[in-house]
């Protein structure tokens, strides 16, 4: 298959004009005689099954909580990017455009970065017009902050819970939707199939967690927007329910994976304490606007954080990178922390982390200033942790966060397969190797309700005209009892160790070998041994209970199946990737100075992967550069 992203003509900033010039359009009577199957309710899911009811078509939404509320969303804390330029600070659309492609290391496609920059502001007017209760300075204009990668104030925030807000204020639109019935909302279900016919995307098979009961689907076009993969590695500041297997599902049903390796780490999580801890706690990056990171100069310096004075405290960001500062981007600031922390400077419990200080922050604006910015973050830290960090510094260590990685989908949002879209975090198409901070929560919602509604008519128009099928075509049977079969052997195997023994298991390989940094070494004895984790899965995994009810241990091994497989094609990824660039950090190439050494002349593409049952075979986009020539990422 020739990949076609479907880049509009014109210049940069005509493309998104010029593609809505041409596209089809259904008149309002039409578009009720057509489905479509929304699966997840983030901030993309909810905000896209939302205008598409409000437009007519009739949606079904699924999430597997037990309330759109809870999707995970909830959980971004500081903050969305917008170009307004309210500081007068130099921002426009064309820098936050630079920045972004120059953030993921030039391995993202121009039109689509340019596009997210460009409806970044009409989004922020979006959210306030919805009453997102945004910060807003002493005259009433809306407050901004900085955040990693940047040297302007682009960052609209809700304290330290901007993701909680944006989701409620979508979570209001699509149940606006749903007492109107043009909505159907499915919670506690989950998609464990996609069902193609003709080629096309036209329906899913799910299973209703509470009752265990397996049901069929049928629509005209499935748009997922089910969030990352980075639970891959178990310990994640993704919550314990995030999964890939919707898009994994899809991947082996003909969906192109592309970038699978490309995996961010966020350098300000709390560290782990414990074996037998199941996920990380996210510290906001926007703690890095005030905060000073540092560790002791003294190698396994035993002293409190207090006793240390600042002639022995090595302010190693600011050191390294005295243009930004504490403000580096999350990859080069979270291999800079492991770099301390390898090198024997690490504190805490486990000497796994670094300090995190507002002394001087909270000197120089006061303790007052510093409350009302990250109040509800201290307030989160010394529950967990014990600690007053207005009195003592935070510590913090990187963890597995963002997937820039997903579904490979053109200018429309579109996979490989027709009918098939993918939104938001489970796709690729803005932020290349490194996604910058507060670009997620604007990826999600721009996808959700300004891009998918304008490009999904294109494909329906068509389908319109086109046969219609329903549950009761063989195929949906043909992929019920593929379903039913994959979980009549998980609870058949019955053996000795439990899924969350062997996630950890997978966790570990995949943490020290495809995390942030990696080597040819490395990755091939992660293959290795990932096979073997495999294999060992299908002969002694113990799921107890039954398919019939309501089973978490039947839930965590399906989705764990798909992740052995993922974490596969991901160490295969980086393997053939022989270059640094963003959160790819392959240790044979970097310079002198420790930093990454991109290859644009070998590299410069974005690799989609085909499922081949199994025998993964990769296929390559090449990325054109005709407004902004790919330079060296230097933050020095």
């Amino acid at each position: 298959m020739k990949l076609n992203a479907k880049i509009p003509e014109g210049k940069l900033e005509d493309k998104w004009k010029n593609y809505q010039a041409k596209s089809h359009l259904i008149n309002p009577a039409n578009k009720k005689k057509l489905k479509i199957i929304v699966v997840g309710s983030g901030l993309a899911g909810a905000g896209a099954a939302a205008t598409l009811a409000e437009l007519g078509y009739e949606v079904q939404c699924f999430c597997y909580q037990d309330s759109a509320r809870r999707a995970h969303s909830v959980a971004a804390q500081g903050g969305i990017n917008a170009a307004k330029n309210y500081q007068h600070d130099g921002d426009s659309v064309w820098r936050m455009f630079h920045d972004t492609l120059k953030g993921g290391d030039f391995r993202s496609r121009e039109a689509n970065t340019y596009r997210l920059a460009e409806l970044s502001a009409p989004l922020i007017d979006h959210f306030v017009q919805q009453g997102v209760p945004f910060a807003r300075e002493y005259g009433g204009v809306l407050a901004n902050r900085s955040f990693g990668g940047v040297q302007v104030q682009r960052t609209f925030y809700a304290r330290g819970q901007t993701g909680q807000q944006l989701l409620l204020a979508a979570y209001s639109q699509l149940y606006k939707m749903v007492r109107a019935k043009k909505v159907e909302m499915l919670p506690r279900h989950e998609v464990l199939d996609i069902v193609i016919i003709d080629g096309k995307a036209k329906g899913v098979i799910s299973r209703n967690l509470a009752k265990g009961e397996i049901k069929r689907f049928a629509a005209d076009a499935v748009v997922l927007a089910t969030g990352g993969y980075s639970r891959v590695f178990r310990l994640s500041t993704l919550a314990i329910g995030c999964n890939g297997s919707a898009i994994w599902k899809a991947h082996k049903r003909g969906a192109y994976f592309a970038a699978p390796s490309f995996t961010q780490i966020h350098p300000t999580a709390l560290p782990q304490t414990s074996e037998a801890q199941s996920k990380l706690t996210l510290m906001s990056e926007s703690l890095r606007n005030d905060g000073r990171i540092w560790v002791p100069k003294k190698k396994g310096d035993k002293r409190k954080a207090i006793d240390i004075p600042e002639a022995e405290r090595d302010y190693y960001l600011e050191r390294r990178y005295p243009s930004y500062g504490n403000l580096a981007p999350r990859d080069i600031a979270s291999r800079a922390a492991k770099e301390r922390i390898d090198a024997g400077h690490g504190v805490g419990q486990f000497k796994n982390a670094v300090y995190l200080d507002f002394k001087h922050a909270i000197q120089k604006l006061g303790k007052k200033v510093v409350e009302d910015r990250y109040g509800n973050l201290f307030n989160m830290y010394e529950k967990i942790t014990g600690i007053n960090a207005y009195e003592e510094p935070m510590k913090i260590s990187p963890a597995a966060h963002f997937s820039m990685g997903g579904l490979w989908v053109d200018y429309e949002l579109m996979t490989t397969i027709p009918g098939l879209y993918a939104i938001g975090e489970c796709n690729y198409s803005d932020h290349g190797a490194n996604r910058l901070g507060a670009n997620s929560l604007l990826q999600t919602s721009i996808d959700g309700y300004f891009i998918l509604p304008n490009t999904i008519n294109n494909y329906l128009e068509g389908e319109l005209k086109a046969k219609q099928y329903g549950i009761d075509h063989p195929e949906f049977s043909k992929v019920e009892d593929e379903v039913r079969e994959q979980i009549k052997k998980l609870l058949e195997v019955n053996g000795t160790r439990t899924v969350d023994d062997f996630h950890r298991e997978l966790g570990k390989v995949m943490w020290q070998e495809c995390a942030m940094s990696r080597n040819r070494k490395g990755l091939e004895n992660a293959i290795g041994e990932i096979k073997h984790i495999k294999n060992e899965f299908w002969k002694h995994v113990k799921v107890t209970g039954s398919d019939n009810e309501m089973n978490p241990e039947l839930e965590k091994a399906l989705r764990l199946a798909d992740f052995i497989e993922l974490a596969e094609l991901m160490c295969l990824d980086a393997l053939q990737r022989d270059e640094s660039c963003g959160a790819h950090f392959r240790e044979e190439y970097q310079s002198e100075e420790g930093e990454a050494m991109r290859n644009d002349e070998d590299f410069a593409y974005v690799s989609a992967w085909e499922y081949n049952a199994g025998n993964f075979v990769l296929h390559k986009e090449k990325l054109m550069f005709e407004y902004v020539q790919p330079t060296v990422r230097s933050y020095k």
